[in-house]
């Protein structure tokens, strides 16, 4: 592990220091390194369009709402190489909360999920996306393959 030293004015420090505190982080130096993952997580994906990520997407819609359902679940089919799981809420007798874990390439991830936020009827939505490295790749006995996805630290 490296150390190092920054400088911040006062009013920076005690800003910084506020948002710490806020998120219940318990020193300056995990609150920095989170925002430097962050930072460093949007240039790689920025320049490689194809950089793999795991995600969720969480949105909130009106079950009433003229054949929205379906077409939530029609863009889900549409993309089922990208969606590995859903999960359904009925948050009352209109409103309903989907959360879909996806993953693939970070930027078919975010335009499957700038789709489904602006379908017509989805009241709120939001996209957590990690970047992820391929880790190896997995052969069963069938000859089937998959990638197995690692975060990046």
């Amino acid at each position: 592990m490296q150390r190092f030293t920054i400088s911040l004015d006062d009013a920076l420090a005690a800003e910084f220091d506020r948002l710490i505190a806020e998120r219940g982080y318990g020193n300056r130096s995990e609150a920095v390194r989170d925002l430097l993952r962050g930072q460093l997580d949007r240039q790689r994906e920025a320049a490689n369009p194809k950089t793999a990520c795991v995600a969720t997407l969480s949105y909130v819609y009106n079950h009433h709402e003229r054949e929205l359902a379906e077409r939530l679940m029609a863009l889900q089919h549409e993309h089922h190489d990208l969606t590995v799981s859903a999960m359904h809420a009925h948050l009352d007798h209109e409103h309903c909360i989907e959360t879909l874990i996806l993953r693939g390439p970070a930027q078919a991830v975010r335009r499957f999920a700038d789709r489904v936020i602006a379908e017509r009827g989805v009241r709120h939505g939001a996209l957590n996306l990690v970047v992820a490295d391929a880790a190896h790749e997995h052969r069963h006995a069938d000859g089937t393959v998959h990638r197995h996805l690692k975060p990046r630290h």
